[in-house]
């Protein structure tokens, strides 16, 4: 049987971190500061990691005495290691920071993960375009935060749609929430007048023959989640009926 040969290939790392920093350098051996061990799943010993670029071996009790240590540096956030240096490439697959502090490219998984969001921010955005006016509203209003009184359809339209392109995941996950729909409703309440904030915490009735407190909003939490919560309570329900025969 012919023996396979082994293609030795030039590879690309690459740091984790959102914004690299213009140098970084990972330690490239064990010390009593940095530990680099390797656990031996045959003889159960912790072996210690060392990088020398003129040894055979990654670990430190199979090398020599001549070992020449040399810096790992990552150059914007990048490190090159050409396929002449297996020494390197098998230190950085057996470095305890490989997957947490930098990763190998991998630009078909990279692609892949692109293809995915591409998809996933087309469909939203698809969502986005079938949504009627009512629902247009509700998700500028209480998912993206916007003062819809004084948008016109147009606007409504690019805004969530930009909105869903950016943000695909959290668009979705929206449309499937029930309280949506209520919340926007809860937001009309208080842009006609018919329920006020105040103190920034206190939901007071504004209608005629009543400005009662209706409830307190704990601290931390929304306005707009907590009096849908309530109205949807045995004793919000007829609150809410009263509230929509107003609006």
């Amino acid at each position: 049987m012919k023996k396979t040969k082994k293609a030795f290939v030039d590879k690309s790392y690459k740091l984790t971190r959102d914004k690299a920093p213009l140098s970084f350098t990972i330690p490239s051996r064990n010390t009593k500061r940095t530990s680099l061990l390797y656990f031996d799943e045959e003889t159960g010993v912790n072996r210690s990691l060392r990088y020398a670029k003129n040894q055979r071996s990654i670990f430190e009790d199979e090398q020599d005495g001549t070992a020449i240590l040399e810096p790992i540096i990552f150059e914007d956030g990048f490190l090159r290691v050409p396929k002449e240096n297996q020494v390197l490439q098998k230190f950085l697959a057996h470095h305890p920071q490989n997957g947490r502090s930098f990763v190998e490219v991998d630009r078909e998984k990279d692609a892949s993960v692109d293809v995915d969001q591409l998809d996933l921010a087309l469909e939203a955005q698809v969502m986005a375009k079938d949504l009627d006016i009512e629902m247009l509203e509700t998700v500028a209003r209480v998912v993206i935060g916007l003062r819809v009184d004084n948008l016109t359809t147009a606007e409504l339209k690019r805004d969530v749609r930009l909105f869903a392109g950016k943000y695909p995941a959290d668009f979705m996950e929206s449309l499937n929430d029930p309280l949506l729909t209520l919340q926007n409703k809860c937001a009309k309440f208080f842009s006609e007048g018919l329920l006020v904030l105040k103190n920034k915490k206190d939901v007071y009735f504004n209608i005629k023959g009543n400005k009662k407190k209706l409830l307190t909003v704990p601290y931390g939490e929304d306005p707009l989640f907590i009096l849908a919560s309530f109205l949807q309570s045995d004793e919000g329900l007829e609150v809410m009926r009263i509230l929509e025969d107003k609006l």
